[in-house]
């Protein structure tokens, strides 16, 4: 009978996706201490393959139409039921989150709610309003903040701290929809609420061509501000953390953070090139963080939320 792959062989391919899929949130992880390290890897294994698989790309690049959406979903939401159920699955990824479930008190809910948001884009769902935006964010990334919350330690019943960790997950979704207009038109994809459009004179299936560029810009700006808020309400959830995973959330706070800022900087010209955050601005934003963290409590504690930003549904 062949022997299983260890945990740490696991864990090694983990390490391989993240470096490969993005470095901004790899070079985050590295602030973490060791177990919380490798669990978030594979946590992020079981997302980078799951967007993948919905998407057609290969650790985030190179997305393309597929023809078998529905099937691909089907596949992951069954390889997932398996790690739950603690069954060896035959995928590294998968085998990921196997772990991650063993080794800590996941909730369910979470995963169910990612796969959720997979099955929207199968469903070729798009949004008419900004609440259907928000509602989209969680699915795909703020349910993932919690999840990764979970592999921080935090405990599955401080639903407050688990709505900070879902709003830096919406902020980082709102910078990437911002960052990807252009690449999401390509195969078809809209992201931006129907309302929006409507509001700036936008025909439907247009917002890339020439004539409506600046007011694209416009709501690139908008999405700017959206994630910089459900940043900055992030921050207030760092003092229940850790001092090195509020480090490592702080700095990927800052990291990602930087993408929406400069594509609202950028303006009409904001999709001439892929925004990404150089190495620099990555080293720069570990030693802020550093700081931030030791000066969480000071920073951050009490400090309230902006009550007009969306908030996750509870289970």
């Amino acid at each position: 009978m062949q022997a299983l792959p260890s945990r740490a062989a696991i864990v090694a391919t983990a390490r391989e996706s993240i470096a490969r899929g993005s470095k901004s949130f790899s070079a985050a992880s590295l602030l973490f201490d060791r177990q919380t390290r490798q669990r978030s890897w594979l946590l992020y294994a079981w997302c980078r393959a799951c967007d993948d698989l919905a998407d057609g790309q290969d650790h985030g690049h190179g997305m393309s139409l597929v023809e078998d959406a529905q099937a691909r979903v089907a596949h992951i939401r069954r390889a997932t039921n398996r790690a739950f159920a603690g069954q060896w699955v035959g995928d590294p990824a998968f085998d990921a989150l196997r772990i991650v479930v063993a080794e800590t008190a996941m909730p369910r809910r979470f995963a169910d709610d990612v796969i959720a948001g997979f099955q929207l884009d199968a469903d070729d769902w798009r949004p008419r309003s900004e609440a259907d935006l928000y509602r989209y964010c969680y699915h795909v990334a703020g349910a993932v903040g919690c999840m990764m919350a979970v592999v921080m330690g935090v405990d599955p019943a401080d639903e407050t701290t688990l709505d900070r960790a879902c709003d830096l997950g919406i902020a980082f979704q709102l910078a990437n929809i911002a960052r990807d207009i252009e690449e999401d038109d390509q195969v078809g994809r809209c992201y931006l609420p129907v309302e929006w459009l409507v509001e700036m004179d936008i025909p439907p299936g247009q917002h890339m061509k020439p004539p409506f560029r600046s007011r694209l810009s416009v709501l690139a700006r908008r999405l700017a501000d959206r994630a910089a808020l459900h940043e900055a309400a992030a921050r207030s959830g760092t003092p229940s953390l850790s001092l090195r995973s509020a480090w490592a959330v702080l700095a990927a706070a800052g990291i990602y953070g930087d993408i929406a800022r400069e594509v609202a900087r950028r303006g009409d010209h904001a999709w001439d090139h892929r925004v990404s955050t150089g190495a620099g601005a990555k080293i720069g934003w570990i030693a802020r963080a550093f700081g931030q963290a030791v000066r969480r409590e000071a920073l951050y504690s009490g400090v309230p939320r902006d009550p007009s930003l969306w908030t996750r549904p509870r289970s």
